[in-house]
């Protein structure tokens, strides 16, 4: 007689078993995902890994120095030797009345020099379309981006050149009948001047970077509105500026996120950190600059910093949350 088989026994450690294979399959497979994907793109982390070694070494691994501005630093005894004084180092800069006049002319300039960069480089970008099919254009673009390579010490020296006692300005100024400026000596005039420097020297970096995103713009919508009657500017306002906005929001977040860090070139090399110009240019990294050659204290200057980065993070996180609730699509993230 046949005997009928006796079912096996289930046991909880084949459910976890059943159980467990699916998770180890997907793992599996996220996991060849993964290198197959770093295979595809072997070739651009390559490219790509000389600014990424840059950014972590002058960027990430700084971020440790944090610790500074919290200590009575010492450079005998180190990180780890020196004393812990908590918020102290941050009482020169809150202490007196140049705190104020530093944080309103580092926003204040700064804020100026977003939008009016900005707005010039679109426009010049914008100018650099109409003309693409130029053979001067090349010409326009290579000469406007040249002052982006000047250093703002030889910057400085063009600026004295024409500002100058007995610069190019006052000298046209005697041969009109003008009476003559002692720029130098007249701290009212230089939020203008620093504003057109810095148009000067940066608009052609930045017209490059919005007249590459017109570029990526389809040919095709331009030619369907001049069909239907839009001039040159209408095409611009209507199409262009829409098209590149999130370029646009991507890059005035960044500028933002470094409103606090103001160009020392600028406001030290150009004004030639003249004292009767502290008034309007006196900026946050100047004033750290000549406390840490005045004092040494180079926990002073770590805490200016911190200041700076934590106020510029809260700026960027803000600004991109305005962004989030009027258009999802264009935040930074």
């Amino acid at each position: 007689m046949i005997k009928a088989a006796k079912p096996k026994r289930f046991r909880s450690s084949d459910s976890l078993t059943l159980a467990n294979k699916p998770a180890e399959n997907a793992s599996k497979i996220a996991s060849n995902q993964r290198l197959s994907l770093f295979r595809k793109n072997i070739t651009r982390l390559l490219m790509s890994a000389p600014a990424i070694i840059w950014l972590v070494i002058f960027a990430y691994i700084p971020m440790f120095g944090i610790v500074i501005a919290f200590q009575d630093y010492k450079f005998d005894k180190g990180f780890f030797g020196s004393a812990w004084v908590g918020f102290q180092n941050f009482a020169y800069l809150f202490g007196t009345d140049i705190a104020l006049r530093i944080t309103r002319n580092t926003l204040m300039m700064n804020s100026i020099f977003i939008v009016t960069s900005t707005v010039a480089s679109l426009l010049v970008a914008l100018l650099l379309y109409r003309i693409q099919r130029s053979t001067m254009t090349r010409f326009y673009q290579s000469v406007m981006f040249f002052p982006y390579f000047c250093s703002m010490v030889i910057v400085g020296v063009f600026v004295y050149a024409f500002l100058g006692a007995e610069g190019v300005v006052n000298h046209l100024f005697v041969q009109t009948g003008v009476a003559t400026i002692s720029w130098y000596r007249s701290p009212e005039y230089w939020p203008y001047i620093l504003t057109v420097v810095n148009l000067w020297k940066g608009v052609g970096f930045w017209s490059i970077i919005y007249f590459a995103g017109i570029l990526g713009i389809s040919p095709d919508i331009f030619e369907a509105a001049e069909v239907d009657g839009a001039n040159g500017w209408k095409q611009s306002f209507y199409i262009t500026l829409p098209l590149l906005s999130p370029i646009i929001i991507i890059n005035v977040l960044l500028m933002i996120g470094k409103i606090f860090n103001a160009d020392f070139g600028l406001f030290f090399n150009v004004t030639r950190d003249t004292p009767l110009l502290y008034p309007t240019t006196d900026v946050i990294d100047t004033f750290v600059f000549r406390a840490l050659r005045s004092t040494g204290q180079v926990a002073q200057a770590a805490a200016a910093a911190f200041y700076q980065s934590v106020i510029g993070f809260m700026l960027v996180l803000v600004s991109n949350w305005v962004v989030r609730r009027i258009d999802p699509e264009k935040s930074l993230f």
